[in-house]
């Protein structure tokens, strides 16, 4: 609990300045001088039927890319469709005995999203890994890139966060085939679902947001040539403010906390850490965008006796993620 507090203690002065930097940013001028009433001044009339247009035209920012490994709660409109290329870098696990050490993977989906209804999107995704692990603890020496299935992802939007409303809310569900153990790097037929509540909130309208996920995901399956089964679980509490900083451009920190289990129903705990980092969001044209996030563990353990004492929860997590995403909608 000391750990925990000392913590948040450090994060509330990052809050605080992203808070103020998001408060006097500075609104956008509006364009043109303001209308005349004589009734006599067709121009100025149509001007300023056409600055209302704009207003009314103006559309609420898009939260489904805006918080790093936090999802939004938007999910589109009908007709709508996105391709996204989605890269997460795992790095850095404890190492085993002298000598340097090395925990490289690079999980990287390449997806294709389309809205059937407003309100409800479907995406399907494959997956592509390279990994690198070298004298690492419990793990065997690898180094190769392979194929690493598929999935499918449905969504649905019970509310649409704005300027009146300002919540958010959404539920996915993400059924996945995946042809390697994401720890051991081992090769395996493993299908896994995970579910995420997805929650966002406007907090001061056009300048700040807050993201929050909660998500469980079971997986199942065997090693292949004969290998040993295979049963996990993962709970996850994610959290993220962002603030405008630019036009097109959000950033703020982000706070995550995961516990990995053994079997699929939180049967037996094994890690769980904490990790803080930035989340960028930037807009390039109205279509095309990237969101870039840090996550470093800060606090962790493992329940393994033979680790009793030690700095982490290295066992199923890393001690730094870095996502890199980038889509276009059309």
């Amino acid at each position: 609990m000391t750990g925990n507090t000392t913590l948040i203690r450090r994060m509330l002065p990052a809050l605080g300045i992203l808070l103020a930097l998001a408060v006097l940013a500075p609104a956008q001028a509006e364009r043109g001088s303001k209308p005349q009433t004589n009734q006599g001044s067709a121009p100025a009339r149509s001007k300023g039927k056409d600055q209302e247009a704009d207003k009314s035209d103006k559309k609420d920012v898009d939260t489904e890319h805006l918080f790093g490994f936090t999802e939004g709660a938007d999910a589109g409109e009908k007709g709508e469709q996105e391709v996204v290329v989605d890269t997460v870098t795992r790095l850095s696990k404890r190492r085993d005995g002298p000598g340097s050490s090395t925990y490289r993977v690079l999980d990287t989906r390449f997806a294709y999203q389309f809205n059937p209804i407003d309100k409800l999107s479907i995406e399907f995704s494959a997956f592509g890994t390279l990994r690198r692990q070298r004298n690492i603890v419990d793990l065997d020496d690898k180094a190769y890139g392979t194929f690493d299935g598929v999935s499918m992802e449905v969504k649905y939007q019970f509310l649409k966060g704005s300027k009146e409303q300002p919540l958010g809310l959404a539920l996915e569900v993400r059924p996945r085939f995946t042809r390697v153990l994401p720890v051991e790097g081992n090769g395996a037929d493993i299908f896994d679902i995970e579910s995420i509540l997805q929650l966002d909130v406007q907090v001061v309208p056009d300048k700040l947001w807050y993201g929050s996920n909660i998500s469980f995901e079971p997986a199942a399956g065997r090693q292949r040539g004969g290998g040993p089964g295979y049963r996990s679980s993962t709970f996850l509490w994610s959290n993220a403010l962002v603030g405008r900083i630019g036009e097109n451009t959000y950033l703020g920190p982000e706070v995550r906390y995961l516990r990995g289990y053994e079997g699929t129903f939180l049967n037996q705990l094994e890690s769980e850490a904490l990790t803080v980092g930035p989340a960028l969001h930037h807009r390039f044209t109205e279509k095309i965008w990237l969101t870039v996030a840090y996550a470093g563990q800060v606090w962790g353990r493992d329940t393994d006796p033979t680790l009793a004492g030690r700095a982490l929860g290295l066992n199923q997590f890393e001690r730094h993620n870095v996502r890199v995403k980038v889509g276009m909608e059309f």
